[in-house]
């Protein structure tokens, strides 16, 4: 199973990238990644790889293509995007730095990182140009699903979110350490504020939750407080 992106600026730019959701490390292609992608530049805090196994961050090898495709472009140039999933297909002319944010995040939800695996049920409904409010929503949905389930099959179930502002903290670190990586490399802004804005929706989660909550509650609530349904 894959998502496909096609980011058009210009006769002169287009992009074309095939996501494949199911993928492993490969040391191969690791090998030939540029020197930013080495495990130990700027490697995360939280990172669980050792460096005799993974001579490269996983998520980084995956990422450099498209780092180095929109290198110096500017963030607000616009681009025609369309993305295909196996369920639909999505089209939008928006700002180079959407179009990234969304290509970027379904990448390292994929890739081989152990820390960013928590976001791959996420990335297997893909939702590209998500609003912060539908991050939210779909994070904190796809969260108490699994509660439900460990509740059912006999684990605790975490109906607090605790396990979830804890999850998002892990990767608010990775993502730190990624935006150092990439501004390590990047002349221009593209890549860099594609980065500022997918950190700042991940972190919602862990700094100001009952705030987020507050604000889907509407949403949630819509067919009344006191609803019951048969």
């Amino acid at each position: 199973m894959a998502i496909q992106y096609r980011i058009t600026l210009d006769d002169e730019h287009e992009f074309n990238y095939r996501i494949e959701l199911e993928r492993s490390y490969e040391p191969l292609a690791a090998a030939q990644a540029p020197a930013w992608t080495r495990l130990e530049h700027q490697q995360c805090s939280n990172c669980p790889l050792s460096r005799e196994r993974y001579s490269h961050c996983p998520a980084a090898v995956d990422l450099h293509r498209v780092i180095e495709d929109f290198h110096g472009l500017p963030a607000v140039q616009r681009a025609q995007v369309q993305v295909r999933t196996p369920e639909r297909d999505y089209s939008k002319v928006v700002g180079l730095e959407e179009g990234l944010r969304a290509l970027l995040g379904v990448i390292m939800a994929t890739s081989a990182c152990p820390v960013l695996a928590r976001l791959k049920p996420m990335a297997h409904q893909h939702l590209p140009f998500a609003s912060n409010q539908e991050f939210v929503l779909r994070a904190v949905s796809l969260y108490l699903a699994r509660q439900y389930f460990n509740l059912r099959e006999g684990r605790h179930a975490d109906w607090e979110l605790r396990g979830l502002v804890r999850a998002f903290q892990q990767l608010q670190l990775v993502n730190q350490a990624f935006w150092q990586r990439i501004h390590d490399t990047c002349v221009g802004d593209s890549n860099l504020k594609a980065f500022l804005t997918f950190f700042s929706m991940s972190s919602s989660l862990t700094v100001s939750l009952e705030t987020q909550l507050r604000k889907i509650r509407p949403l949630v609530m819509s067919a009344g407080e006191g609803a019951e349904t048969t």
